[in-house]
């Protein structure tokens, strides 16, 4: 609800203060003006032709150039699949074996919460939107400034987003750059991201050795390894690939390593359209294409149906410097157009939409994350990473920012739905009542109160007030008013940490390094 509705004056208070309150309770969900999950395929940037032309090129890539620098694993399982190692050291992929892949594909990946609230069904045009990424710096939005990312920034990230309605999921944002062994900072980015949210998460592993012990710590917090494979909700963030069409060879034994421990895993094609993709829209996502069906390929000859998500995430350059442009209309173009290639492979998709080039939360930031998070939301992705929180090109991350683009995504999902056309909605019956002997207008009517809230999205810091009442509320400020709900919701242990045995068993096994 806006917090910004003007108190109500004392001789009328009884009437409005209850109606106020009235609106103030949370809603059943299925009432709800927006959830996770509402399914549209209303923006089409490419054509039917084009999905095809886009699809021959990846199959020919495929076929002809391959993809190099398998783990002896990986060339074994590809090579039984169907594929040809060259004299180069290539995997090539016969069209006939990618082709039969897709057909048999996991077409409904359901990637689980921890407490069964929030699971989140990746199918058609269900769209859902999160974090991602891996920030090596915090944004200080109060001092404008940068330092590094700690385990306590990453735990209270975490604890955030468990609080914000239209963040779905968690995919670890930042690194924890104060622990420098690797082992432990992936086993504390797990422990970090789960005691804080219920959400379901995503982690990376940053050596093929250190997925057992992940595994071990997940089978610890569900309760069980039976308990963990029933529902499995943590994911692997895999780069199983370096573009251009190489395999990534110690991220593939990542990856065999989690699908054999019953993990769904991304698979992730980040290439630069220009620097490690074609720099056309087209061609970087023909690409990312071509190497995520080559994902495709090999993780269904580890498992054949395991979750697998179709990451395709070409990111945009900015020609003139080199560097990324993440908040372009290039980008938003770029995880369109992704999106629109996982509906024409019928397959669970997931691309990066929603983050900014500029290094605070200001006006460039909010240009540039609306755009391609609508863009990419109106186009049916299922999995919109990087969506909140993620400034400089994703260098640096924000917790106020994390905030205010809950009120943002709020916007972008109000979008996704769409627009209701039915015998109620058309108001005709409204349109006589009031126009023909009635009061001239809708205000107050039965029928406008009963739609307040199951039409309408309101901001909970976007200020709608007048210039008068915004100067006699002191004129606030959007920072400060995300700082302050952070403050509050971290003044509170969070509701998703552990259980006292559970966590003493896991600081008896593990080096935990955040507070008990």
């Amino acid at each position: 609800m806006n917090t910004q509705s003007p108190a109500p004056r004392a001789s009328r208070s009884g009437g409005r203060t209850a109606r106020r309150a009235a609106r103030s309770a949370s809603l059943p969900d299925h009432l709800r003006p927006v959830r996770p999950g509402m399914e549209t395929t209303a923006l089409r940037i490419l054509s039917q032709a084009d999905m095809e032309r886009i699809h021959q090129t990846a199959l020919a890539a495929l076929e002809e150039i391959g993809l190099a620098d398998a783990p002896p694993s990986g060339v074994e399982l590809l090579t039984q699949a169907g594929c040809t190692l060259g004299h180069d050291g290539r995997l090539r992929f016969p069209r006939a074996l990618v082709e039969d892949t897709i057909a048999r594909a996991n077409r409904s990946v359901t990637l689980y919460s921890r407490d069964g609230k929030n699971d989140l069904q990746l199918s058609g045009g269900r769209v859902h939107f999160g974090t991602a990424g891996a920030a090596v710096s915090m944004v200080d939005a109060q001092g404008r400034a940068y330092r590094d990312s700690t385990v306590q920034d990453l735990h209270d990230a975490a604890r955030i987003c468990d609080q914000l309605d239209n963040i779905h999921f968690v995919q670890r944002p930042m690194v924890c750059r104060d622990i420098p062994d690797n082992l432990e900072m992936d086993l504390n980015s797990i422990y970090a991201t789960t005691a804080g949210t219920t959400k379901h998460v995503g982690v990376s592993f940053t050596d093929p050795a250190y997925v057992q012990p992940g595994l071990e710590l997940l089978h610890m917090i569900a309760g069980g390894k039976e308990k963990w494979l029933e529902r499995p909700f943590v994911s692997n963030s895999n780069c199983f690939v370096v573009p251009p069409m190489r395999f990534a060879t110690e991220a593939c034994q990542v990856m065999e390593e989690c699908i054999r421990g019953g993990m769904p895993v991304l698979l992730l094609s980040a290439g630069m359209a220009g620097a490690t993709a074609p720099s056309t829209i087209a061609g970087a996502i023909a690409q990312a294409v071509a190497e995520c069906l080559a994902g495709l390929v090999y993780v269904n000859a580890i498992s054949p149906g395991a979750p697998a998500i179709f990451g395709t995430w070409p990111f945009g350059l900015d020609l003139r410097t080199g560097a990324m442009s993440v908040g372009s209309g290039e980008q938003a173009l770029l995880s369109a157009g992704c999106a629109q290639m996982h509906k024409f492979y019928d397959l669970p998709g997931g691309a990066a939409a929603g983050a900014s080039d500029s290094k605070l939360p200001d006006m460039q930031a909010g240009w540039e994350q609306m755009c391609s998070a609508v863009m990419a939301g109106l186009s049916g992705l299922n999995m919109v990473y990087e969506a909140a929180g993620m400034h400089a090109s994703l260098l640096g991350f924000c917790h106020e920012t994390l905030i205010l683009d809950n009120d943002l995504l709020g916007q972008a999902q109000r979008c996704v739905r769409g627009i209701e056309v039915t015998e109620e909605t058309l108001a005709l019956d409204q349109m006589r009542a009031t126009c023909l002997g009635g009061p001239g207008h809708y205000l107050g009517t039965g029928q406008t109160l009963s739609r307040m809230q199951v039409d309408y999205v309101y901001p909970e810091f976007g200020d709608r007030t007048s210039p008068k009442e915004w100067v006699e509320r002191d004129r606030p400020d959007l920072i400060q008013k995300a700082t302050e709900k952070k403050e509050q919701i971290l003044a509170q242990r969070a509701a998703a940490r552990f259980d006292a045995a559970t966590d003493q068993a896991i600081r008896a096994r593990f080096n935990i390094h955040l507070p008990a």
